[in-house]
């Protein structure tokens, strides 16, 4: 039985795990950094120990640091909630040979899907529909370029060894083949300690789909549906949904049987996401999995209503699933929105600085999973998400609204955030009418024309729209609505 669990993570994911062990009964250690030492994830932890200064290679990703004080606290359990150690195998083996329990899949499974070329042969062993492309990473160069050729450009350069959008390179046509592997290999190996590359088809227009799957350790694995993640920046996603407004019922569940297969295939435990993309024709094809807790989590959680940490905090301790596949249904509409620490109009690069006024929304259908408070400075050393702001209805419609109102509510100054960028998405009728794709920011963000400040202004009039009503931007110039945004305080 787990009584006591470290949470090997820090900020927003690191307070949403404990909250769930304190409803559950079960203590929760923090492990922190220097930097951290005031976060209210440690001031929320039962016990809570430092465990060295800000860089992450010293401190979050310190693995004899971490073990060594779960095992001096007594723990029964580690969970690395996501990012840092989450997806590192050697970690979870080192947890287990210490008699520790990780709340995770095991090191095989997150081996074995870490790596996207075995991840594809697992996925193809299962049926899986795959993208056309090369099974093992490029080694000579002749006949990469033929199999590019016999796919046929645009084709896609990903990196074998990890994922985020890093060492992924789109090549246009065969001229510019050899410098974009060339590129495609070189961040590949700064980014992930291997230059592997392998080649896709590119699919022009996706939809970005992902299945959340529970398996246990007795074989039985469900899928709790999808979530649409193809709001994207640097190929990282900002906005998520669930369910999707391009699946029906049927495509549903195919692609939900193919993720239980997949699991199934790489004998799966515990929680993890099956990702596909799906074309405009409606085919869909395996991209990778994650064997993690995903960011966007909660979406799922108020459209099953399952709390996905206590399943897998069940699971991990060697219990059978609660739930059959017929348990699972949607109920409602919901909508996550990551608030980074970003510059929407100066390429989304993180902004740091001191948070001045932080006052997060509140009320009916608002979840805010957040790690900071007011007077908190927000650090340069890790991911720059200061919170998910999630929204609930009954319908997508009303789901939306909800977001718009909470986005127009939250108070955040003293840092650039992508709220202003979200309010712009809430609005935009590609986003309202579910006919959207990865490349929406292109599209409708980026691609507005910058002189003048129009993007700008159009932001602020969204900002304006939300606090001060519809009206004033049917009868006002873009001077009289700059004019109401200052005295307003909207910025």
């Amino acid at each position: 039985m787990i009584k006591k669990v470290l949470i090997a993570n820090r900020g927003e994911i690191a307070l949403r795990i404990m909250k769930t062990l304190r409803k559950m009964g079960i203590r929760s250690v923090a492990v922190f950094s220097d930097v951290d030492r005031s976060a209210p994830f440690v001031l929320y932890a039962d016990e809570a120990v430092c465990i060295g200064p800000a860089p992450s290679s010293q401190s979050y990703l310190d693995e004899d640091k971490i073990i060594a004080t779960a095992l001096d606290r007594a723990c029964d359990a580690i969970h690395p909630g996501y990012g840092f150690l989450s997806e590192n195998a050697n970690f979870a083996a080192r947890v287990i040979k210490q008699g520790l329990i990780f709340i995770g899949p095991n090191p095989k499974a997150i081996e074995q899907m870490g790596s996207k070329l075995q991840a594809k042969e697992a996925a193809k062993k299962a049926g899986a529909p795959l993208v056309p492309g090369t099974d093992t990473p490029i080694s000579n160069k002749a006949e990469a370029k033929r199999i590019a050729a016999e796919i046929g450009y645009p084709i896609l350069l990903k990196a074998a060894a990890g994922g985020g959008g890093k060492g992924m390179r789109i090549v246009e046509s065969e001229a510019v083949f050899d410098e974009q592997l060339e590129r495609a290999a070189s961040e590949a190996l700064s980014s992930f300690g291997d230059d592997a590359v392998f080649i896709e088809r590119y699919i022009s227009s996706p939809r970005h789909i992902e299945i959340q799957i529970l398996a246990d350790e007795h074989g039985q694995v469900i899928h709790l549906n999808e979530r649409e993640c193809s709001i994207q920046r640097r190929h990282q996603k900002v906005i998520e949904e669930a369910p999707s407004s391009a699946l029906n019922s049927d495509l549903r569940e195919a692609m939900g049987t193919t993720a239980v297969r997949i699991a199934k295939a790489c004998q799966y435990t515990n929680a993890g996401t099956v990702e596909f993309l799906i074309d405009n024709e409606g085919n869909y094809y395996f991209l990778e999995m994650n064997t993690r807790l995903q960011v966007e989590h909660p979406v799922t959680e108020w459209t099953t209503g399952i709390d996905l940490v206590e399943e897998q905090i069940h699971i991990a301790s060697g219990h059978p699933l609660r739930y059959q596949q017929s348990d699972i249904q949607i109920k409602g509409h919901a909508i996550e929105l990551r608030v980074y620490a970003e510059d929407p109009l100066n390429g989304f690069l993180p902004s740091t600085g001191i948070l001045s006024h932080y006052r997060p929304p509140k009320g009916h259908g608002i979840r805010v999973d957040d790690g900071f408070r007011e007077g908190m400075e927000v650090p340069i050393y890790y991911d720059p998400m200061l919170a998910k702001l999630i929204t609930y209805g009954k319908t997508r419609s009303e789901a939306i609204d909800t977001m718009r109102k909470a986005i127009a509510s939250y108070d955040i100054r003293g840092v650039a955030t992508t709220l202003d960028f979200a309010a712009f998405v809430m609005r935009h009728p590609a986003f309202v009418e579910g006919r959207y794709d990865t490349h929406f920011v292109d599209k409708y963000f980026n691609q507005v024309e910058n002189k003048d400040n129009k993007m700008h202004k159009a932001i602020i009039a969204a900002r304006v729209w939300e606090t001060l009503g519809k009206e004033i931007l049917l009868r006002s110039s873009f001077s009289d609505i700059w004019e109401s945004a200052r005295k307003n305080q909207i910025q």
